[in-house]
Protein backbone atom coordinates (compact mmCIF):
# COMPACT_ATOMS: atom_id res chain seq x y z
CA UNK A 1 0.00 0.00 0.00
CA UNK A 2 1.25 3.26 -0.89
CA UNK A 3 1.09 6.36 1.44
CA UNK A 4 1.59 10.08 0.82
CA UNK A 5 2.25 12.75 3.65
CA UNK A 6 3.31 16.13 3.12
CA UNK A 7 6.14 17.67 4.48
CA UNK A 8 6.14 21.31 3.80
CA UNK A 9 4.52 23.36 1.56
CA UNK A 10 5.32 27.22 -0.03
CA UNK A 11 4.02 29.83 -2.49
CA UNK A 12 5.88 32.44 -4.58
CA UNK A 13 5.29 34.26 -7.44
CA UNK A 14 5.69 30.81 -9.58
CA UNK A 15 2.95 29.47 -7.47
CA UNK A 16 3.16 26.40 -5.09
CA UNK A 17 6.12 24.25 -4.40
CA UNK A 18 5.65 21.10 -1.97
CA UNK A 19 7.47 18.50 -0.54
CA UNK A 20 5.76 14.96 0.39
CA UNK A 21 7.29 12.09 1.79
CA UNK A 22 5.88 8.86 -0.18
CA UNK A 23 6.14 5.33 1.52
CA UNK A 24 5.61 1.70 0.01
CA UNK A 25 6.66 -1.81 0.86
CA UNK A 26 9.68 -1.20 -1.31
CA UNK A 27 10.48 2.45 -1.22
CA UNK A 28 9.63 2.94 2.98
CA UNK A 29 10.90 6.65 2.51
CA UNK A 30 10.58 8.71 -0.67
CA UNK A 31 10.81 12.62 -0.70
CA UNK A 32 9.53 14.11 -3.85
CA UNK A 33 8.98 17.56 -5.10
CA UNK A 34 6.45 18.73 -6.72
CA UNK A 35 6.04 22.35 -8.37
CA UNK A 36 2.08 23.35 -8.94
CA UNK A 37 1.06 20.04 -8.53
CA UNK A 38 3.63 18.56 -11.30
CA UNK A 39 6.21 15.93 -10.31
CA UNK A 40 9.61 17.56 -10.42
CA UNK A 41 11.67 14.89 -8.92
CA UNK A 42 12.54 12.37 -5.85
CA UNK A 43 15.16 10.85 -3.53
CA UNK A 44 14.59 7.29 -5.36
CA UNK A 45 15.46 7.97 -8.56
CA UNK A 46 18.33 10.46 -9.07
CA UNK A 47 20.58 8.47 -11.71
CA UNK A 48 20.19 11.42 -13.75
CA UNK A 49 20.13 13.99 -11.77
CA UNK A 50 24.15 12.72 -11.18
CA UNK A 51 25.02 11.55 -13.92
CA UNK A 52 24.27 14.99 -15.63
CA UNK A 53 27.69 15.94 -13.73
CA UNK A 54 29.32 13.11 -13.65
CA UNK A 55 28.79 12.82 -18.04
CA UNK A 56 30.26 16.84 -17.97
CA UNK A 57 32.89 15.97 -15.35
CA UNK A 58 34.43 12.51 -17.10
CA UNK A 59 34.73 15.42 -20.35
CA UNK A 60 36.52 18.38 -18.04
CA UNK A 61 40.43 17.66 -17.87
CA UNK A 62 40.27 20.47 -14.53
CA UNK A 63 36.77 21.18 -13.31
CA UNK A 64 37.72 23.79 -10.67
CA UNK A 65 35.07 26.22 -10.97
CA UNK A 66 31.57 24.81 -11.54
CA UNK A 67 27.81 26.76 -12.21
CA UNK A 68 25.10 24.04 -10.87
CA UNK A 69 21.69 25.90 -12.12
CA UNK A 70 18.61 24.20 -9.95
CA UNK A 71 19.71 22.91 -6.30
CA UNK A 72 16.58 20.58 -6.53
CA UNK A 73 17.35 17.85 -3.94
CA UNK A 74 21.07 18.22 -3.93
CA UNK A 75 22.08 15.18 -6.30
CA UNK A 76 23.64 17.08 -8.90
CA UNK A 77 25.40 19.05 -6.37
CA UNK A 78 26.63 16.28 -4.14
CA UNK A 79 28.21 14.65 -7.56
CA UNK A 80 29.96 17.57 -8.15
CA UNK A 81 31.04 18.01 -4.96
CA UNK A 82 32.40 14.79 -4.82
CA UNK A 83 35.26 15.23 -7.26
CA UNK A 84 38.12 16.67 -5.61
CA UNK A 85 39.08 18.83 -8.02
CA UNK A 86 36.43 20.85 -8.15
CA UNK A 87 37.26 23.98 -6.50
CA UNK A 88 34.36 26.13 -6.29
CA UNK A 89 30.74 25.58 -7.23
CA UNK A 90 28.33 28.37 -7.09
CA UNK A 91 24.55 26.50 -7.21
CA UNK A 92 21.53 29.37 -8.74
CA UNK A 93 18.11 28.09 -7.28
CA UNK A 94 15.20 30.74 -7.68
CA UNK A 95 13.15 29.12 -4.66
CA UNK A 96 14.30 30.34 -1.94
CA UNK A 97 11.95 28.00 0.14
CA UNK A 98 13.55 24.85 -1.58
CA UNK A 99 16.69 26.35 0.06
CA UNK A 100 15.77 26.76 2.91
CA UNK A 101 14.55 23.43 3.05
CA UNK A 102 18.02 22.09 2.12
CA UNK A 103 19.57 24.31 5.00
CA UNK A 104 17.31 23.27 7.99
CA UNK A 105 17.22 19.72 7.55
CA UNK A 106 13.43 19.26 6.26
CA UNK A 107 15.16 17.62 3.08
CA UNK A 108 17.32 15.58 5.83
CA UNK A 109 20.72 15.10 3.70
CA UNK A 110 20.19 18.78 3.03
CA UNK A 111 22.31 20.42 5.42
CA UNK A 112 25.71 18.48 4.86
CA UNK A 113 25.41 19.16 1.33
CA UNK A 114 25.15 22.78 1.62
CA UNK A 115 27.67 23.04 4.66
CA UNK A 116 30.77 22.02 2.00
CA UNK A 117 32.97 25.39 2.04
CA UNK A 118 33.42 25.15 -2.06
CA UNK A 119 29.53 25.78 -2.49
CA UNK A 120 27.77 29.14 -2.90
CA UNK A 121 24.38 29.72 -3.06
CA UNK A 122 22.54 32.12 -5.19
CA UNK A 123 18.66 32.73 -4.96
CA UNK A 124 17.88 33.91 -8.14
CA UNK A 125 16.71 33.51 -11.42
CA UNK A 126 19.54 31.40 -13.53
CA UNK A 127 19.12 33.74 -16.89
CA UNK A 128 20.02 36.59 -14.29
CA UNK A 129 23.01 34.52 -12.93
CA UNK A 130 24.21 34.82 -16.32
CA UNK A 131 23.64 37.56 -17.63
CA UNK A 132 25.46 39.29 -14.99
CA UNK A 133 28.22 36.60 -14.40
CA UNK A 134 31.70 38.09 -14.12
CA UNK A 135 33.54 35.26 -14.10
CA UNK A 136 34.00 32.16 -16.44
CA UNK A 137 33.44 28.75 -15.39
CA UNK A 138 35.02 24.96 -16.82
CA UNK A 139 31.25 23.53 -16.29
CA UNK A 140 27.72 24.81 -16.37
CA UNK A 141 25.23 21.81 -15.90
CA UNK A 142 21.38 22.95 -15.91
CA UNK A 143 18.31 20.70 -14.43
CA UNK A 144 15.71 23.67 -13.83
CA UNK A 145 12.85 22.42 -15.23
CA UNK A 146 11.64 19.37 -17.38
CA UNK A 147 13.21 20.39 -20.31
CA UNK A 148 11.38 22.52 -23.14
CA UNK A 149 9.12 20.42 -23.70
CA UNK A 150 7.29 19.85 -20.27
CA UNK A 151 7.83 23.64 -18.67
CA UNK A 152 7.02 23.83 -15.46
CA UNK A 153 7.30 27.66 -15.43
CA UNK A 154 6.50 29.31 -19.06
CA UNK A 155 9.75 31.77 -18.20
CA UNK A 156 11.86 29.03 -18.27
CA UNK A 157 11.80 28.67 -22.13
CA UNK A 158 14.55 31.55 -23.04
CA UNK A 159 16.84 28.73 -21.12
CA UNK A 160 16.84 26.53 -24.06
CA UNK A 161 16.85 29.00 -26.68
CA UNK A 162 20.17 30.62 -28.37
CA UNK A 163 20.38 33.66 -26.66
CA UNK A 164 21.14 32.07 -23.52
CA UNK A 165 23.20 29.34 -24.94
CA UNK A 166 25.41 31.98 -26.57
CA UNK A 167 26.51 33.54 -23.41
CA UNK A 168 26.89 30.14 -21.45
CA UNK A 169 29.43 29.51 -24.70
CA UNK A 170 31.23 32.60 -23.54
CA UNK A 171 31.11 32.01 -19.83
CA UNK A 172 33.04 28.77 -20.44
CA UNK A 173 37.11 28.22 -20.21
CA UNK A 174 38.49 26.44 -23.39
CA UNK A 175 37.41 23.17 -23.42
CA UNK A 176 34.37 23.81 -20.62
CA UNK A 177 31.10 22.10 -20.82
CA UNK A 178 27.55 22.69 -20.87
CA UNK A 179 25.08 19.72 -20.19
CA UNK A 180 21.67 20.14 -19.97
CA UNK A 181 18.86 17.98 -18.35
CA UNK A 182 15.54 17.02 -19.98
CA UNK A 183 12.55 14.76 -19.21
CA UNK A 184 11.86 14.19 -23.04
CA UNK A 185 13.82 14.10 -26.71
CA UNK A 186 14.61 17.85 -27.63
CA UNK A 187 15.66 17.65 -31.11
CA UNK A 188 15.24 21.94 -31.42
CA UNK A 189 17.77 21.84 -28.50
CA UNK A 190 20.48 19.86 -29.67
CA UNK A 191 20.04 21.68 -33.14
CA UNK A 192 20.47 24.98 -31.54
CA UNK A 193 23.05 23.54 -29.30
CA UNK A 194 25.03 22.72 -32.17
CA UNK A 195 24.43 25.97 -33.97
CA UNK A 196 25.76 27.64 -31.04
CA UNK A 197 29.02 25.22 -30.05
CA UNK A 198 29.88 24.23 -33.36
CA UNK A 199 28.89 19.96 -31.96
CA UNK A 200 26.70 18.68 -29.58
CA UNK A 201 25.84 15.37 -28.29
CA UNK A 202 22.32 13.70 -26.73
CA UNK A 203 22.76 10.70 -23.96
CA UNK A 204 19.44 8.47 -23.68
CA UNK A 205 19.06 7.41 -20.02
CA UNK A 206 16.60 4.50 -18.85
CA UNK A 207 15.49 5.01 -15.59
CA UNK A 208 12.32 3.49 -13.28
CA UNK A 209 10.16 6.26 -11.83
CA UNK A 210 7.55 4.96 -9.36
CA UNK A 211 7.77 1.41 -11.21
CA UNK A 212 7.60 3.04 -14.80
CA UNK A 213 9.69 2.64 -17.52
CA UNK A 214 10.96 6.21 -18.36
CA UNK A 215 13.62 7.90 -20.78
CA UNK A 216 15.54 10.93 -19.49
CA UNK A 217 18.12 12.89 -21.43
CA UNK A 218 21.06 15.09 -21.19
CA UNK A 219 22.59 17.31 -24.24
CA UNK A 220 25.93 18.13 -23.78
CA UNK A 221 28.18 21.38 -25.84
CA UNK A 222 31.97 21.58 -25.53
CA UNK A 223 33.32 24.89 -25.54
Amino acid sequence: MNEQAEIARAESERGELVLRRRTSPTAPDVIELRANGVFVMDTLETTTEIELAGAALDLVPDPRDVVVGGLGLGFTLQRVLADRRVEKVMVVEIEEALIGWMRDGTIPHGPAVLADQRVKVVNTDISMAIAEARSTYDLILLDVDNGPGYLVHDANAQVYERAFLARCRDLLNREGVLVIWSAAQAPELLSTLRSVFGDAEEQVHDVLLQDRPETYHLYLARR
